[in-house]
């Protein structure tokens, strides 16, 4: 299979990239540096020269704090991005999957968003994404939207995917203790895409890891736990007192209603993501790199 991959330097794309070519697909992957998808007459031109079978879209402006004191620039990089993916996309015939966010749910609910849930994002980065997803469809009918949250892995920098390091630099660790989401270890993660890849059948899809979800200071317990640093000081704190210019979902749970039907496995448990996490972080540390 030939693939591109957008935002092949952000922590999925690296997991997207090493996953298809150890499958043996030929992968273009291009960074924001060398592929701009604001830009469509450079995507279309790009896709016309590589003529992939399938566009797997990685970037996005994640700042979720950032997009909403910019929401011009959250909503060319998150809305008009993938719309140009999907325009190009279909010139070439090519199926598309973009990622999008748990954060199209408001997070009012009790129990897991499915997709037979309707969205209502709360903040600008939320509100972003959905636009991308619906902007995508319309154009192309080949784009399979997934959404996924919580998302954690090698390389990473977010907060879920930086616990054990800091950690093991003595730093103090504050986490949230009422904000719910369901973990996605980043491998898993990639592997699914590649899946769906080849299923080529549009629609959103929910991809995370099995079980029943965490907060993020559950999740950061069962890192400092397995990463021996379970003396790790750790600062409880509720959302509100964050006082941060987005408003998060308090609940943003997924649960995908088309993957069993489909025969697709079951992730892993996200707690068992977590022990290979941390046993790659660890390896990662003993080879020094």
């Amino acid at each position: 299979m030939k693939v591109l991959i957008t935002g092949a330097r952000g922590m999925v794309g690296r997991a997207l990239d090493d996953h298809c070519r150890a499958l043996g697909d030929q992968v273009f992957a291009y960074a924001h540096q060398s592929l701009d998808i604001t830009n469509p007459e450079l995507v279309l031109s790009t896709f016309r020269r590589d003529k992939p079978d399938v566009v797997i879209n990685c970037a996005a402006w994640t700042d979720v704090d950032g997009c909403e004191l910019d929401h011009a620039r959250a909503f060319l990089a998150n809305a008009s991005g993938p719309e140009n993916l999907a325009l190009a996309s279909r010139n070439i015939d090519a199926g598309l999957i973009t990622i999008s966010t748990d954060y199209v749910f408001e997070g009012s609910k009790e129990g897991f968003y499915t997709q037979r849930d309707q969205p209502n994002p709360q903040s600008v980065y939320g509100a972003a994404k959905l636009e991308g997803e619906r902007r995508a469809q319309t154009a192309h009918a080949r784009t399979t939207v997934v959404r996924s949250g919580f998302i954690f892995g090698p390389g990473g920098s977010n907060f879920l995917s930086t616990v054990l390091q800091r950690a093991r630099r003595g730093e103090p660790i504050k986490a949230i203790g009422d904000a719910y989401g369901t973990p996605t270890f980043s491998l898993d993660l990639a592997a699914r895409l590649r899946e769906l890849a080849q299923l080529d059948l549009p629609g959103i899809f929910h991809v995370v890891n099995s079980g029943e979800g965490a907060s993020f200071a559950e999740f950061t317990h069962a890192v400092l736990d397995e990463g021996g640093c379970s003396d790790t000081p750790l600062d409880l704190v509720g959302m509100k007192e964050l006082n941060r210019p987005a408003p998060r979902p308090q609940n943003s749970r997924l649960e995908c209603l088309m993957s069993a039907a489909l025969g697709l496995a079951p992730l892993p448990f996200w707690q068992d993501a977590v022990r290979n996490f941390v046993a790659q972080e660890s390896r990662t540390v003993v080879a020094g790199k």
